[in-house]
């Protein structure tokens, strides 16, 4: 590069860094970002502003297609920033509207973005604890408060926190495995011997753990799949049956994976009787409670996860009901000494031989992730803020939305509810008079039907999913601020979607 361009360049790059072109830009973010939060609520817009693919990568396109000015100066940045805050905020999910129920994915409580916003501001990366030593004393913290409210003691658990349920799913199999076959992650797994190593869990559990074991090198064949009772609930008996049956067929499992709660209908399995079996074959118990531990804050519902504490392993995301901002994801394990031993490298670039005490609070040497951003300070600054009572509050004002609108579907003829429902996760079907006598498979078209309608129209966002092969639709009530109205709303809506693709005709 010639010097004169040398010279342009940190003029640019000074003008990217100035502190009073950020301040302006700052302001735009908190003014438009009040006034997204605003206009959620009491007539919200709708939930998801509805679009094809195409159409928003022409418009993502387009930005980034376009010249910049020459010279960028600090009110160029502040009206640029406004205009693409605009774009994403016009066209994105509206997480924080009343009738957004779609997905396990809560609307944050809005002080946590700003805890996110300075961690990535600051890039408070984090591998060992010299490169983020106080956002790693502030994950050590959370984690130290989570596994006492699991019934751990101070002391004798540890834990990690990660990017997402999935990887956290794997890290914890990953430690299961070790147990199993201490020399699995240096000779990798022998299925050519005379046993091959299996998981049991629920054809209800997360898709992720099944990716887990082929990711380990397992496969996907060797996680059995017990069958669920009528309340989709893995049972003891059921358990037992399978590990037999595996005995007999050359299988030795190594870790039985519990739900709390699963995802298709969040039926809760019951842990005290899984960690029987556990213990009786000694196997590895892990439970996937991503989105059901957070009931342990509530007096009224933490019963659900009676046994938990019996785990060797329980992975909880923060960014579901405790209402941070995604990702944020705890791995946490009953005995901290098995938390060292999953993963085994050598790094001296990075992990320091001549100061091993400092191993304790390296994150990098429990975890797949070498670096990884300051993901808990977002629930930190919320538990510092409000205390653990506003994590109460959101479990049973959403679980109750969950029983309000199981009690208005079983009070109109129109709608078929599918379960009773453990917390706010609710499956139910549609049923007009004209499909009163309709088969399962067409009612199952009516369904896809109906909410693909419904999507686009953008009044609500909901899911579907299948239960016993049928399609039903699918609800997440994970907005505290919904009311019974909004759920009325929505009825009002199906029947509204529902009538006009009736008069269309079904395809």
């Amino acid at each position: 590069m010639a010097t004169d361009s040398l010279t342009e360049a940190k003029k640019r790059l000074e003008r990217a860094y100035d502190p009073d072109a950020f301040e302006q830009a700052a302001t735009v973010f908190a003014q438009r970002s009040a006034r997204y939060l605003r206009l959620m609520r009491p007539r919200p817009a709708p939930a998801l502003p509805w679009a094809e693919p195409e159409a928003l990568i022409d418009v993502a396109r387009s930005w980034i297609d376009r010249e910049p000015p020459p010279i960028v100066e600090p009110d160029d940045t502040a009206t640029s920033f406004h205009r693409l805050a605009e774009t994403i905020l016009d066209h994105g999910h509206r997480i924080h509207s009343p009738h957004y129920m779609g997905h396990q994915v809560p609307p944050p409580v809005p002080v946590t973005g700003l805890f996110a916003a300075i961690g990535s501001l600051t890039n408070q990366a984090m591998a060992v604890y010299e490169m983020g030593p106080f956002t790693t004393a502030v994950e050590r913290v959370m984690i130290e408060k989570l596994g006492e409210l699991v019934g751990w003691n101070r002391g004798g658990f540890a834990g990690i926190c990660t990017h997402g349920g999935s990887l956290a799913n794997l890290s914890a199999l990953l430690t299961a495995r070790h147990r199993h076959d201490k020399e699995s992650w240096t000779n990798g797994v022998d299925s050519a011997g005379p046993t091959r190593p299996a998981i049991i869990t629920s054809g209800d559990s997360h898709y992720s753990v099944a990716r887990a074991a082929g990711v380990m090198g397992i496969g996907t064949s060797q996680v059995l799949k017990a069958p669920v009772d009528a309340e989709r609930r893995l049972r003891a008996d059921s358990v037992r049956r399978v590990l037999d049956e595996a005995d007999n067929s050359g299988l030795e499992v190594f870790a039985l994976v519990a739900s709390a709660c699963a995802t298709p209908i969040g039926a809760f399995d019951p842990l005290k009787e899984l960690a029987d079996v556990a213990q009786e074959r000694g196997i590895w118990f892990h439970v996937d409670a991503c989105h059901g531990a957070s009931v342990l804050f509530s007096q009224r519902h933490r019963h659900l996860v009676e046994g938990i504490d019996r785990a060797d392993s329980v992975v909880w995301d923060a960014h579901k009901m405790l209402f941070v901002p995604a990702l944020c994801t705890f791995v946490l394990y009953r005995d901290a000494a098995v938390s060292y031993e999953t993963f085994q490298q050598d790094a001296p670039y990075l992990f320091d031989a001549d100061n091993p005490g400092m191993a304790e609070y390296d994150g990098a040497v429990r975890t797949l992730e070498c670096t990884k951003s300051a993901m808990a300070l977002p629930l930190w600054g919320l538990w510092s803020i409000y205390g653990p009572e506003l994590f109460e509050d959101l479990v049973d004002v959403t679980f109750a939305l969950g029983a309000t609108l199981a009690k208005l579907l079983e009070e109109k003829p129109d709608f078929q509810l599918m379960h009773k429902p453990d917390g706010n996760i609710v499956c139910f079907r549609h049923v007009p008079e004209q499909l009163a006598a309709a088969s399962d498979e067409e009612l199952s078209r009516f369904q896809q039907g109906l909410r693909r309608r419904l999507l686009e129209s953008s009044r609500f966002y909901i899911t579907a999913t299948r239960l016993e092969g049928n399609a039903v639709l699918r609800v997440t009530l994970i907005n505290p601020l919904t009311e019974r109205d909004h759920l009325e709303g929505l009825l009002d809506a199906l029947r509204e979607e529902g009538g006009a693709l009736l008069t269309e005709g079904v395809e």
